[in-house]
């Protein structure tokens, strides 16, 4: 018999997490709204029995005539009607004097005289705007005409207070033990991708030693070459590119090390990354960078953010298709902050995908891995405490990303 589970129905957690976050969400108050639902109805059904009772004792005491006339059988009726096991907080009241004839499990017997009177004019105003109120109608003995009309006010019992507002503090305590769960959980999911992170730098650091000391021989090699005298360009270009690989070599190495920060110039470093760029991309694309301030600096790990700048400079050309302008404006984002914007004329980015352009695996071209951004983001926020975001980005116009760094002027 096939197995129906083998190879059948999976499901990609990572880019599907937005739905499946939506999912949970949905199931989340669907149950939470059950359980209120539920509870509401139990609360509604207990406060019709409580209700009967208090209406029942109601009954017995306008039956029993007078109140001051008969205590002994009102005392009777409120002990096994309404006993102090109930909770059921009663108040008795004149409707002409609106002084209180009489309560049941209201106030401490141990307080005194001043401290039940407080206690008992408290809870009265409560208990009006609680509930509405019974009313008695006290006869006359004699002729049976009304002499009086009282009034029964009373509260929901305790337990049934407690009871209404038990679903939200359930709800409550079920959303924070998942909001630790769901910290903990990213936490150790960032983690885990940390290492992985790591562990393809240090690797592609190590797989690089090894062929580009090979090519440090052989640049040594053809240096000596006779006939490379006259060629002295090509040298000074093979020489660039060796040392270029010495630095992304370094750049992999610093990857989860601790990067050293110094305060660099931060027009020199962006402008030198610029001309390095010029001569290996599209001639017709053109590289402009803008300041007022020349001198500012800001504290960077030199080889990394070089990285960076590359990658969005890059992905701006890829944008434009290899024809266009990228723009570099440099200057102060506040008193201690530097920005960085970096600014094409390509395609733009959809609106929809504003922010799925630092996530790992994201990319708008054919080939690609993307990963550049997501390394983007890692570098600055992780290595430098700073930030990088899509400062702005329309259709057919362009794409904007600032990047912020600490400023230190020395």
């Amino acid at each position: 018999m096939q197995n129906p589970f083998k190879g059948g129905f999976k499901i990609d957690f990572y880019t599907n997490q937005s739905k499946i976050k939506w999912f949970i969400l949905v199931v989340a108050l669907i149950i939470g709204s059950g359980s209120i639902i539920y509870t509401d109805q139990l609360v509604d059904r207990l406060k019709e029995g409580e209700e009967e009772k208090i209406e029942l004792w109601a009954k017995a005491i306008e039956f029993s005539g007078s109140v001051l006339a008969d205590e002994s059988s009102l005392t009777f009726i409120t002990n096994n009607i309404i006993t102090p096991s109930n909770t059921l907080p009663v108040i008795l009241v004149d409707s002409a004097s609106q002084e209180i004839l009489l309560s049941r499990n209201v106030v401490d017997s141990l307080s005194s005289t001043s401290q039940r009177e407080i206690q008992l004019e408290t809870t009265l105003e409560k208990m009006k705007r609680e509930n509405k109120p019974f009313t008695i109608m006290v006869r006359n003995a004699n002729d049976g005409s009304i002499s009086d009309i009282q009034y029964v006010y009373y509260r929901n019992s305790y337990i049934l207070r407690q009871l209404r507002a038990y679903p939200f503090i359930q709800l409550s305590v079920i959303a924070i033990f998942a909001f630790i769960a769901y910290l903990a959980f990213s936490y150790s999911r960032t983690a885990e991708q940390n290492r992985v992170w790591v562990g393809m730098a240090k690797e592609t650091a190590h797989q690089l030693g090894t062929p580009l000391s090979s090519l440090m021989a052989w640049m040594e090699y053809i240096r000596a070459m006779p006939e490379m005298k006259e060629k002295e360009e090509v040298i000074i270009e093979l020489d660039k590119d060796i040392e270029r690989l010495e630095r992304i070599t370094s750049r992999f190495s610093n990857i989860g090390s601790v990067p050293v920060l110094k305060n660099e110039p931060v027009y020199e470093v962006v402008n030198n990354c610029l001309n390095y760029l010029r001569p290996r991309l599209s001639s017709k694309v053109i590289m402009n960078v803008e300041t007022d301030m020349h001198d500012l600096k800001a504290k960077i790990n030199k080889p990394l953010f070089e990285w960076v700048i590359e990658n969005i400079v890059k992905n701006g050309v890829d944008a434009m298709s290899g024809i266009g302008n990228i723009n570099v404006t440099i200057g102060l984002e506040s008193s201690n902050e530097v920005f960085v914007d970096i600014s094409d004329d390509g395609k733009g980015i959809p609106k929809g995908k504003v922010k799925n352009v630092f996530k790992p695996g994201f990319t708008t071209k054919k080939r690609g891995w993307g990963l550049g951004l997501a390394l983007a983001k890692r570098i600055i926020e992780n290595y430098h405490q700073g930030k990088i975001f899509v400062k702005s980005s329309h259709a057919d116009v362009g794409t904007t990303f600032r990047i912020v760094l600490i400023y230190k002027d020395i």
